[in-house]
C-alpha cells in the first residue's frame, strides 16, 4: 500500500510540476497588444494596436468544430506547412469570429511583415491586417464552448447597453491557453465599439 501511496503522490506531482510549466511556456509569449481605457466591474474598454494574423475561414458556426478544423489549418502553416518549411512563433490568443462561418486567427509575430511571410501550402489561408480598434472585453476561465461563449457574448452586450456604450456587434472569441493546459483557463469575448 505504501508503495502504490509513493507512485501515486510522484506521479501527482509529476503532473503539477507539468502543468506549472506549460501555464509559464503558454504566459512568455507574444499576445495581442492592447492598453486598457477604462475598467468596469465586470468588462473592459481597450484600444488594439493594428496587427498582422494568418487566417482561415470556417464552414461552421459551432465553436467546437471551427476551433478544432481552423487549429489544424493554421497550426499546421506555422509548424512548417508553408514554401520554406518555416517554422513560426506561436501567439495568444488564439481569435475566433462569432459568424455564421467563423474564422480563425493567429496573431503574426511584430518581427514579420506581411511580404517575410511564407506562401501557405494551404491555399485557404489567408493574411489580414487588421486596424487598430477599441474593443470591449468580458473575461471568462475554464474551457469554452457554445454555450458559455453565448452566455457572456450576451452578457457582454447586457452590460454594454446599460452604460450607454454603443458596439459594431462584430464579435471574438479569444482563447489564451494550449487545449493540454489544464488549469488557469482563460478566455474572453470582445467586440468592436462604434
Amino acid at each position: 500500500m505504501k508503495i502504490v501511496l509513493i507512485i501515486f503522490s510522484v506521479i501527482f506531482l509529476f503532473f503539477l510540476a507539468s502543468q506549472f510549466f506549460l501555464y509559464k511556456s503558454s504566459h512568455d509569449i507574444e499576445g495581442y497588444k492592447y492598453v486598457i481605457i477604462k475598467s468596469f466591474t465586470d468588462f473592459e474598454i481597450r484600444a488594439y494596436e493594428a496587427s498582422l494574423f494568418t487566417s482561415v475561414k470556417l464552414e461552421t458556426d459551432d465553436y467546437s468544430d471551427a476551433s478544432s478544423q481552423g487549429f489544424s489549418i493554421l497550426g499546421g502553416y506555422i509548424f512548417g506547412k508553408n514554401e520554406n518549411k518555416e517554422k513560426i512563433s506561436m501567439t495568444s490568443p488564439v481569435s475566433m469570429t462569432l459568424e455564421e462561418d467563423m474564422t480563425m486567427m493567429f496573431l503574426v509575430p511584430n518581427n514579420l511583415k506581411k511580404e517575410d511571410l511564407p506562401k501557405p501550402d494551404n491555399s485557404h489561408i489567408k493574411f489580414i491586417e487588421i486596424p487598430d480598434k477599441k474593443m470591449a472585453a468580458i473575461t471568462f476561465s475554464g474551457w469554452a464552448n457554445n454555450n458559455k461563449i453565448q452566455s457572456y457574448k450576451l452578457a457582454l452586450m447586457k452590460l454594454l447597453d446599460e452604460n450607454g456604450i454603443k458596439h459594431s456587434n462584430k464579435f471574438l472569441v479569444l482563447g489564451y491557453n494550449p487545449p493540454f493546459e489544464l488549469f488557469f483557463r482563460k478566455n474572453e469575448i470582445i467586440v468592436e465599439l462604434d
